[in-house]
């Protein structure tokens, strides 16, 4: 899968991806305090409580999505999943957006968004309702299952790779994604990650077949 890598070389402690791009570079669409503060404390709080959980266990030699997938549905590891899918999903939203992006895809993704949804509109609606029907906090994807494009909304840290299916895109629709630029408009921030942030070469690099 491209651009998710979360371990160091062989394995061990668990490292936060740099940024893809500047911290100020999303602006006007996300401001460099909000990517500061998301990257820099959310992000990296799972990592650090996630390398406190796991060293010295079976988990900590792991790559990220096999900790996810052996300790989903664990009670006893909630934690571990927990922080673990965090990572994972963090890492994944960070290379999901990029400066210049959104607006209507090209090439293949774009072929397969048509055929699986009817039209990009379509997929725009979709998505756009999956992101703002998701109470409270959580996350919309765009995944393939098998040969099919679908969107799909998770809670929490919960994540599509834990379902046995491959994202593709994905949206953070936690408050501390949005909230410090858009207040309570989620509705906003969705339109605009849409029309000007979505990472379209990295959704169409992680399709599978």
């Amino acid at each position: 899968m491209t651009g998710v890598s979360c371990k160091g070389p062989g394995g061990g402690m668990v490292i936060q991806q740099s940024l893809p791009f500047k911290a100020d570079a999303l602006e006007p669409y996300i401001s460099e305090k909000t990517v500061l503060i998301h990257y820099g404390k959310h992000h990296a709080g799972y990592v650090k409580k996630l390398n406190g959980l796991i060293k010295g266990t079976a988990y900590a030699d792991l790559p990220i999505e096999e900790i996810i997938q052996k300790t989903y549905g664990n009670a006893e590891e909630k934690g571990i999943f927990n922080n673990a899918a965090q990572v994972f999903n963090h890492t994944f939203y960070w290379n999901s957006i990029k400066p210049g992006g959104g607006g209507e895809p090209a090439g293949i993704i774009a072929e397969k968004i048509k055929a699986d949804f009817g039209s990009f509109y379509a997929f725009k609606e979709a998505f756009a309702s999956a992101a703002l029907s998701q109470f409270g906090s959580g996350w919309a994807w765009l995944v393939q299952d098998g040969n099919t494009l679908k969107i799909i909304k998770t809670s929490n840290a919960d994540t599509p790779i834990a379902q046995g299916l491959i994202p593709l895109l994905t949206i953070d629709v936690w408050e501390h994604a949005y909230y410090l630029d858009y207040q309570n408009r989620r509705a906003d921030y969705v339109d605009t990650y849409l029309e000007h942030l979505a990472n379209w070469a990295f959704a169409e690099a992680n399709l599978a077949g």
